[in-house]
C-alpha cells in the first residue's frame, strides 16, 4: 500500500463524532425552533411577548452554524447531506413535541412522513 492510499481513506473516512455531534445539534436547534414557533398555543406568557420570544433566534442561529459545520466536516465537504439531516431531524422533533404538547397524534401518514426522514438519515450516512 502506498501512503497515498492511506491518506485517501483519512480523507474519505466519515468523522462519527462530528456526524453526532451535527446531527445531535441539528435537534437541539430544531427543539429550540419548536419551542420558539410554538410555544404561544402552549404558553401565554409566549404567546404574549413575541419579540422577547424572537431572541431566542440568536442562539438557535448559533446551534445551526456548529451544526452545519460538523456535518460538512463529516461529509468531507459535501453541503447536501447535512441539509438532508437537518430536515429529518427537524421532521423527528416536530412529531415528537407536536405529540407531547399539543396531543395531536402521529397519523399512519405522518408514521410515514418520519419512516422517510429516517430513512434519508440512514442514506446519507451509509450511501458513499
Amino acid at each position: 500500500m502506498c501512503s497515498g492510499d492511506a491518506d485517501d481513506e483519512t480523507h474519505d473516512a466519515m468523522n462519527i463524532q462530528k456526524l453526532i455531534s451535527g446531527a445531535l445539534l441539528f435537534l437541539l436547534g430544531q427543539i429550540m425552533v419548536w419551542y420558539q414557533i410554538n410555544g404561544q398555543f402552549i404558553s401565554t406568557w409566549m404567546k404574549n411577548h413575541p419579540v422577547a420570544v424572537s431572541f431566542i433566534g440568536v442562539p438557535i442561529s448559533f446551534v445551526y452554524i456548529y451544526a452545519t459545520e460538523y456535518l460538512v466536516e463529516a461529509f468531507n465537504g459535501d453541503l447536501w447531506p447535512q441539509r438532508l439531516i437537518g430536515f429529518s431531524m427537524g421532521m423527528i422533533a416536530f412529531a415528537i413535541l407536536t405529540y407531547i404538547h399539543l396531543n395531536q397524534a402521529i397519523t399512519l401518514k405522518t408514521a410515514v412522513t418520519l419512516a422517510l426522514a429516517t430513512a434519508i438519515v440512514v442514506i446519507q450516512i451509509i450511501w458513499k
